[in-house]
């Protein structure tokens, strides 16, 4: 089965691709695309190239329309000219398994969406037993609905179905829908699993706020990359890991600290982005548990 994310960092070229419509206008757009080159950075590619479309709303079939998706491919067909080929294009919202595949054909390079991103990126940040459970929780539920589209080389044997089914598919129609079938029921049980372990994190993590007593509890929240793990660092006088990048915070870390001879706890929490995917805020409500159980949020 084809991977769906990049697992390996590499300095490949990327396209940014972003709608302009009525609920969300030129400046907003080009917020979203600087954000998304920031993540495409942090993931290890390089923007090379923007593209925009004025649209009421994202076409079903391929996100842009047909023009600009033709625009997209004479650019990517220019580039594989000079000898800089284009490793990858992303978009600015999340995909549907049609739209991927369409896009796929057309433009004959890798397509990811800012959900398929951000998760490549927590699954590269993650180190504890926790942030990576949350993370496979949540990448699990990004593929179940694209599984179809991961079996592409089941349709190129033979594809169709039906008395008629279509070319060359005699004979190939059942191994691919059980094998479809079959990837699908292992990964709900993988989702069952991870959840039940979520709910142990969960009832250790409940357990550990307990035993802290009755001390004020005060959380950094805000942008990720905005500093809060440098505030940590500097109030706390620990060594959190902090870096120009985005989400270098997955695990929560929590620290005594004295100011004027008034102890309290710091929480240094994961950061918040905009379209953050909600399979992420539900995979990552362990961790979020810690900004709800404070006493005090300082927005950084």
């Amino acid at each position: 089965m084809k991977e769906f994310v990049i697992s390996e960092v590499k300095a490949e070229s990327a396209i940014l691709v972003g709608l302009i419509t009525e609920t969300q206008n030129e400046a907003k757009t080009k917020e979203y695309l600087d954000e998304l080159e920031f993540l495409a950075d942090t993931a290890g590619a390089v923007t090379v190239k923007r593209f925009t479309q004025k649209v009421n709303g994202p076409s079903a079939v391929t996100y842009v329309g047909k023009g600009k998706l033709e625009e997209i491919k004479a650019y990517i067909e220019q580039c594989e000219d000079n000898e800089e080929p284009i490793g990858m294009v992303i978009f600015d919202d999340e995909l549907s398994a049609k739209q991927i595949r369409n896009i796929e054909n057309e433009l004959k390079v890798k397509i990811l969406d800012r959900t398929s991103l951000i998760l490549d990126i927590f699954a590269m940040r993650a180190q504890t037993a926790n942030a990576k459970t949350q993370v496979e929780l949540a990448q699990y539920r990004y593929m179940l609905p694209r599984l179809q589209r991961l079996w592409t080389h089941l349709e190129r044997q033979g594809g169709g179905s039906g008395s008629g089914g279509g070319k060359g598919s005699v004979g190939l129609r059942g191994p691919g829908e059980t094998q479809l079938e079959m990837d699908r029921r292992i990964i709900l049980q993988r989702i069952t699993l991870l959840k039940q372990r979520l709910q142990e994190i969960d009832k250790q993590k409940t357990t550990q706020r307990k035993n802290r007593g009755r001390m004020i509890r005060v959380a950094l929240v805000g942008y990720t990359n905005v500093g809060k793990s440098t505030i940590m660092n500097l109030l706390a006088k620990s060594e959190v890991f902090a870096e120009n990048k985005l989400f270098a915070t997955l695990d929560t870390t929590v620290r005594k600290v004295v100011v004027d001879n008034l102890p309290f706890l710091l929480a240094d929490t994961v950061g918040f982005i905009r379209k953050l995917p909600t399979d992420l805020v539900d995979s990552f409500k362990s961790t979020l548990d810690e900004v709800r159980e404070a006493d005090l949020l300082v927005h950084v």
